[in-house]
């Protein structure tokens, strides 16, 4: 009896250790084909990486090394090669072609710090193009700017009505490029000739810049300025804001003083929304003197207010000159401007017509000459 229990015994015993022997039979075939399969992977990307800098290099001075790595050196191990594979092998790393995208701009502040505030106007030196062009390098062909540091709200583009005024034309363009550029305005400068000596037509003028201007760039914001006044401060920023705004509020000419409450002349600005809610501005004022008033009832007609810089910061220099000739005073501008009610619907952008001559790109401004026709014939009296 008791050499048949110990025979059982020793049979369990054998069983047990003939099953750890299979036990440990099946760790070891799992881990050798596991180590087995990452040598082989290893070797693959390492031959892969020495095939594809081979066939990328097309000679001795292309950049690229290749290395050779042995397994089997002493106190090295799988491990160690594939902690520092990525590092030592620069063929295995992927090549991007993709550039970074570039960093977008923050947007300008609302008082750019570089303003200097009252400035010097004077026009006693002589100006040239050659000089005001050297003053600006940073301006491009056709007058155009953009703040390389800052994005703009606004586009603004400055139209300027203009007829044999080439001398004044140095002076603004002297003084307003750098102006504008403190003030960090994206911008274009669009000179509007009229060409021909027939009566001049100052707001006719003022719309065909604005279609103009819309065909070079998508413009949301327009100022309109006449060329012989130069702001004395450069915190009178040119853009656009909720209202039309009247930026030639305190002209030397007037005593630095706005000469009535609705004075809306020398220099202004709308959004494109604000212009076309008016219908822009009047075609049938020939000669001086009227049309700025129609714009100011059309825009209290179309329930907007004129909006003002303070009287310190608005005010302006006239460049001293004659009255220029087939701009005389129009003796119907008064009963006109009774009959804006009746008129703007009508007589404005929507009813623009005109022939386009040239368009001409110069370093500081574009020039785009125009035949806007004839004041139709006055009535005889009596």
């Amino acid at each position: 009896m008791t050499r048949l229990m110990l025979g059982r015994t020793l049979e369990r015993i054998c069983k047990g250790v003939l099953l750890l022997c299979l036990l440990h039979f099946l760790i070891m075939m799992i881990l050798y084909f596991d180590v087995y399969s990452q040598r082989f992977d290893l070797f693959s990307r390492f031959n892969n990486g020495r095939n594809g800098s081979r066939n990328n290099v097309s000679g001795a001075g292309s950049g690229h090394h290749y290395y050779y790595y042995n397994l089997s050196r002493p106190n090295t191990t799988l491990a160690s090669y594939l902690a520092t594979g990525e590092q030592l092998v620069p063929s295995m790393q992927p090549e991007s072609n993709q550039t970074p995208s570039p960093k977008p701009l923050p947007p300008c502040p609302e008082n750019p710090p570089g303003l200097v505030g009252r400035l010097l106007i004077e026009f006693s030196s002589q100006m040239t193009m050659e000089r005001v062009q050297k003053e600006n390098p940073n301006v491009t062909e056709g007058g155009r700017y953009m703040p390389p540091d800052c994005r703009p709200r606004w586009k603004v583009a400055v139209i300027i009505p203009f007829r044999h005024r080439e001398n004044h034309l140095k002076y603004w363009l002297h003084y307003l490029h750098p102006i504008l550029r403190r003030q960090k305005i994206d911008y274009g400068i669009y000179i509007i000739n009229q060409l021909g000596e027939e009566t001049f037509n100052r707001a006719k003028l003022l719309n065909v810049g604005y279609t103009e201007a819309l065909k070079d760039a998508e413009y949301d914001c327009f100022i309109f300025s006449d060329v012989d006044l130069i702001p004395m401060d450069d915190r009178n920023l040119y853009h656009c804001y909720d209202q039309p705004r009247h930026f030639a509020i305190a002209m030397d000419k007037f005593g630095f003083r706005l000469p009535y409450a609705g004075y809306f002349g020398g220099v202004s600005g709308l959004s494109k929304k604000q212009f076309l809610k008016i219908n822009g501005f009047p075609n049938e004022y020939w000669g001086w003197g009227g049309e700025d008033d129609d714009i100011y009832n059309r825009i209290t007609l179309n329930g907007m207010k004129v909006s003002r810089p303070d009287v310190r910061i608005g005010r302006y220099r006239m460049i001293k000159h004659e009255r220029d000739k087939h701009n005389e005073p129009n003796p119907q501008r008064f009963s006109k401007i009774q009959n804006t009610k009746n008129t703007m619907k009508k007589d404005g952008i929507s009813s623009l017509t005109y022939r386009l001559v040239q368009v001409k790109r110069y370093p500081l401004y574009t020039n785009i000459s125009v035949e806007i026709g004839k004041p139709p014939p006055r009535p005889i009296k009596g």
